[in-house]
Formats: structure tokens, C-alpha cells, sequence
């Protein structure tokens, strides 16, 4: 972790700036799901995008939302049509029971209403913190760090943890007190974009990055 000396800007400022910088750059940054803004299209997507790239979800979701429109077809629907429709993301018989039997849930439970609290979202089947911060944040505007593997590497490298630091859950609650809570959705998206253009896993461009100056990681590769 970046080490805090009297010219270093505290971790709130400093993600504060990054925040600017970020919108700066990605003024207009949503979720690269596109649910044309229906909360379980968005809930299912989120679900299937597990250990797959959103643009294979978008895909595929195109034909399983065109035979299955709603949680109430999702849940009728037999569990073997869904594993065939979703099996191009992946983990496709665990996903499909979750999808299926999520829909029920929410049929049964929430009257046909994505839960907005994170207390109902995890009672979902598949559904975990980051999923659950996604739909609080987008669709009800209630923010959430959606802790991916963007966030996770991004934030580490920014030095607002150890770039060691693998822990979705960890790096939630490490950055939560940091982002404004309005602006914390908005944030997330702009990282999704920023990892795939600049600060990508492999080869980060520090050299044309924006956030340079507020960067450890940038910092100590300008040291060596």
C-alpha cells in the first residue's frame, strides 16, 4: 500500500480526484450489460456474466430474453430449455437452476420486484455482493462498490490497498467510505472502461495515463 507522507493527498481526496479524472474521461460510462433498463433482465445478465465476457451475455441474452421475457417465463420454463440457451456463458447448469429458481423467488417472495435491499438480493440463489451492488446502484440508485476484477486491480494499483489484495469483499468495504455513495455506481463502470483501455491486467499504460499523478504504482515505476 502506498505509504501516507505529509505530501500525500489522504485516501478520500485522492479517490475523490480519481472519481473527477475518471468522469473526465468517461463522461457517459453505464453498465456494459444492456437490460434496456428492466431490474431482472439486468439481474439475470449480471447472473450469467460469471466467469464470461458481458459482450457473449449480451449475445446470448438477446434469444433467452426473446423466448423467456419475464421472471414469471423464466420460472415456468423447464431447467433443460434454460441450461441450452445459456450454455455459451459457462457454468451453464448451475446458472440456469439460479435463474430459474431466482425468478420463483422473486415471483413469490417480492410480488414480481427485484428486492432493493441487500439483505433480499442475497437471499437469492447466485446472487452475491457484487451482483447485489450492481442492481442497488444502477437500478435503484442507492450506490454500491461493485467490487470486479477492474475495481479489485485498478484501486490496488491507485494504492488505496495492496496490490496483492484479492478479496472482492475486502476491497467493498475499503473503498465504500472513499466514493461519495451517489457517485459510486457511475464510478464502477467508469473502471470497467478505464481497465479495458488503460489499466488492463497485463500491460498498464502508465506512461499515457491520467490517473499517473495520483498513482502508487505509477509512482514507484517513475522510482525505479
Amino acid at each position: 500500500m502506498e505509504r501516507q507522507t505529509s505530501d500525500t493527498p489522504a485516501p478520500a481526496q485522492r479517490a475523490r480526484e480519481a472519481a473527477v479524472r475518471l468522469k473526465r474521461l468517461y463522461p457517459d460510462a453505464q453498465c456494459s450489460l444492456v437490460s434496456g433498463g428492466d431490474p431482472w433482465r439486468l439481474l439475470v445478465m449480471a447472473r450469467l456474466s460469471a466467469q464470461c465476457t458481458d459482450e457473449r451475455v449480451n449475445i446470448v441474452c438477446r434469444d433467452l430474453f426473446a423466448a423467456l421475457p419475464d421472471a414469471a417465463a423464466m420460472a415456468d420454463a423447464p431447467l433443460s430449455a434454460i441450461e441450452a440457451m445459456v450454455r455459451p456463458c459457462g457454468l451453464y447448469r448451475r446458472k440456469a437452476s439460479d435463474l430459474k429458481e431466482l425468478s420463483a423467488a422473486i415471483l413469490r417472495d417480492w410480488d414480481g420486484r427485484v428486492p432493493d435491499t441487500m439483505e433480499g438480493l442475497l437471499a437469492l440463489p447466485g446472487v452475491g455482493r457484487k451482483i447485489a451492488n450492481l442492481i442497488l446502484g444502477d437500478v435503484y440508485g442507492l450506490g454500491g462498490i461493485v467490487a470486479d476484477t477492474h475495481c479489485i486491480r485498478i484501486c490496488g494499483r491507485l494504492g488505496f490497498y495492496p496490490e496483492s489484495l484479492s478479496d472482492p469483499v475486502r476491497t467493498e468495504r475499503i473503498m465504500t467510505p472513499l466514493v461519495p455513495r451517489e457517485e459510486q455506481a457511475a464510478f464502477c463502470h467508469r473502471l470497467v472502461q478505464f481497465g479495458r483501455d488503460v489499466c488492463t491486467a497485463r500491460a498498464p499504460r502508465c506512461a499515457a495515463c491520467p490517473l499517473s499523478g495520483i498513482c502508487a504504482h505509477a509512482g514507484a515505476a517513475d522510482k525505479k
